[in-house]
């Protein structure tokens, strides 16, 4: 089937991240999907490498940013959309019900009384189904919630871009033990991105891949239905629930989940400075994992 637009991925392998830039091949203008903002938790220090390569794949195309879109706010890397649009311009986009998750880790974090929880903090805000255009190509927005409230995925020219919904067919799916999370949202979540075509191209956000497989990132919604360890055909939603609760009881709180929350819900910007000039993230003490989160 022939294609309007080429999808671009670039591999950040200290955060196991896959970003992307969709490109429209008529008009050159382009979406950025889930950009990686470099952070040295031992030192706290941020840096813009992986972010500047997306900068200079824009630049040596000769592509004009439009949409800097995040399918959730993640907890695993922090995100440069806010460096990527001081760049090159450009919307940062996200779901709608990122304004629950925002009054969640408000209170959780204990933040100023400037943040407000209402997504003003991003450009625009996806209502579910919403149709958009990147160039000349139409794009449309799909409420996925489950792993978060407020994970959206994009489909585009015949690809979805699932954020962390679906992994690759060896992984499975994402955990759905987060603040607001749900093993059965996510069930339906999955589903309806099962129901697309089965040539779609299926693009995602991460990629842990087992012993003696290189790091990969597409699939089609045909190679999960009938592959993917936790979603394919025949895995009933109690099936399913079952061992999602089970194996999220096992897994460890993300390395980064503190710093890159603090972030990821202000669209990529960091915290505002203090009296001395310093912006600072906050560790909450003996909360996490005593069911206040």
């Amino acid at each position: 089937m022939a294609t309007s637009t080429t999808v671009q991925a670039f591999f950040d392998d200290k955060t196991w991240t896959v970003s992307y830039v969709i490109a429209d091949t008529a008009s050159r203008c382009a979406a950025i999907v889930d950009p990686v903002l470099d952070f040295d938790f031992k030192s706290g220090r941020t840096a813009t490498q992986q972010a500047d390569r997306l900068i200079a794949h824009v630049r040596e195309q000769g592509l004009t940013v439009q949409w800097i879109l995040e399918t959730h706010a993640h907890a695993d890397h922090l995100s440069s959309a806010r460096y990527l649009q001081q760049q090159l311009g450009g919307r940062i986009a996200i779901g709608e019900h990122i304004t629950q998750v925002q009054a969640t880790f408000k209170k959780l974090f204990n933040l100023e009384r400037g943040f407000l929880p209402d997504g003003t903090q991003f450009d625009h805000l996806f209502q579910d189904g919403e149709v958009f255009h990147i160039g000349e190509t139409p794009a449309q927005a799909l409420l996925v919630p489950g792993h978060t409230p407020a994970d959206m995925a994009y489909v585009v020219d015949g690809a979805v871009f699932v954020g962390d919904t679906l992994f690759m067919p060896d992984v499975g799916t994402a955990r759905a033990d987060f603040p607001g999370g749900d093993a059965r949202a996510l069930y339906a979540s999955v589903q309806r991105i099962l129901a697309l075509p089965p040539e779609t191209r299926v693009f995602v956000c991460h990629d842990y891949p087992p012993a003696g497989r290189a790091p990969a990132w597409e699939s089609t919604v045909a190679q999960q239905r009938a592959a993917n360890i936790h979603v394919r055909n025949g895995i009933s939603e109690a099936q399913f629930v079952q061992m999602r609760q089970a194996r999220d009881a096992t897994l460890d709180v993300p390395t980064l989940i503190l710093p890159s929350i603090q972030v990821n819900i202000r669209a990529g910007q960091v915290p505002p400075p203090e009296d001395d000039g310093v912006s600072y993230l906050k560790i909450p003490l003996n909360v996490i994992g005593a069911g206040r989160a």
